[in-house]
This record gives C-alpha cells, sequence and structure tokens, in this order.
C-alpha cells in the first residue's frame, strides 16, 4: 500500500441501525469528499426502496461462486442463507482519490480485515440498547422477516455483542443523533491521526 489509508470496519448486529449511521456520516459534506463505503455483493432479495449498485449488488449464487473462484472477494460470509463479499475492486479503485473507506461488515469480515490491515484498520461496532428492542427493529425494517428468521437474528446478535470487546470502539444507539455524533467524532480523529502519520512520513 503505497499511501496509508484509513478503513473503518463498522459492525452491529441487524436492527442496530449502522446502516443509517453511515448514510448520517455520509451527509455531511466535507466527509463525504473524504470517505469512500463499499457496496458488497449479495444473494439475498432486493428489499422494497434498495437500488442496485447503491446499497447492494444483487446478483445469483452462481455469480458469487464464481467471484469467490476468481479471488475477486476481499472478504466473504453466509448470512441467514445468502452469500455477502467485499470486491476487491473497492480497494484498488478508490484508495487513490480518497482518505478513508468505510466497510459495513460482520465480524468475520471485520476479522478478516483486521487481519489483512492491521495498522490501517479501525473497528467500530454498534451496540443495540436493549437486545430486547431488536425484534421490533427488524420487523420495521423488513415487514415479510418471519419469527423463525427473527429469532435467527437474535442469536446472532447475541454472539456479535459477545465479539463487540474485540472493537477498538463501541456506539451505543440509544439516540440517533448523538450516535452519528459520536461517530463522526471517531472518524474525524482518526483521519486527523493517519494524515499526521502520513506528514512524519509513516508508511503501513
Amino acid at each position: 500500500m503505497s499511501i496509508p489509508k484509513t478503513i473503518f470496519v463498522i459492525s452491529g448486529p441487524s436492527g442496530s441501525g449502522k446502516t443509517t449511521l453511515l448514510k448520517g456520516i455520509l451527509s455531511d459534506r466535507l466527509l463525504r469528499r473524504k470517505l469512500a463505503r463499499s457496496v458488497s455483493y449479495t444473494t439475498r432479495p432486493k428489499r422494497s426502496g434498495e437500488k442496485n449498485g447503491r446499497d447492494y449488488y444483487f446478483i445469483t449464487a452462481q455469480e458469487f461462486q464464481e467471484k469467490l473462484r476468481s479471488k475477486k472477494l476481499l472478504e466473504w460470509t453466509e448470512y441467514l442463507g445468502y452469500y455477502y463479499g467485499t470486491p476487491t475492486t473497492f480497494f484498488s479503485d478508490k484508495y487513490s482519490a480518497k482518505s478513508g473507506l468505510l466497510l459495513c461488515l460482520d465480524i468475520k469480515g471485520a476479522r478478516r480485515v483486521r487481519e489483512l490491515y492491521p495498522k490501517n484498520s479501525v473497528s467500530i461496532f454498534v451496540m443495540p440498547l436493549s437486545l430486547k428492542l431488536l425484534p421490533e427493529r427488524i420487523q420495521k425494517r423488513c415487514s415479510r422477516t418471519g419469527a423463525k428468521e427473527i429469532e435467527q437474528r437474535l442469536a446472532l446478535a447475541e454472539e456479535e455483542v459477545r465479539a463487540s470487546r474485540h472493537y477498538e470502539y463501541r456506539i451505543v444507539n440509544k439516540d440517533l443523533g448523538k450516535a452519528i455524533a459520536a461517530l463522526r467524532t471517531i472518524i474525524k480523529k482518526e483521519l486527523s491521526a493517519q494524515a499526521v502519520r502520513n506528514k512524519r512520513g509513516v508508511r503501513t
């Protein structure tokens, strides 16, 4: 990596609001110029309001397997029967123009990125106010979510919350505005620290 960049890895249980937080961050004009957000591949069906290429690249399982065989995925995971993966092109296409990269990943993907870029990655976990509130938030986000899937997501959420101790930062999403402000503070702090290291000629 010739020019050090900061890779922000955001994780959190389904329904914790991590996607909403990222949208809030990218509404900041200054940060939007400095950050690029990854768009993952997924084999799950498109939800109402989602747009191909903006929220995800929606592809078939066969297409996903082909990208996996061709080593076109930086990391990938299977979640509730569907595949998700980060394109390797995201790094090559975006590094030259941006100071930081945003990746919204599960705990497995986050661990993979930290292993690949231990000196560049900043891990941030979005904590729900309470696991008891997640079923309602999951149902509100996707009205077609069945009881069995909600139960699966809650089981995964408990595992993810336990893994949050391995993250550098944790944000409790009790109040959306305050949570966005906290995430903005973290990102600005880490970008400033990276800029200082760059001026000193530190390579990572």
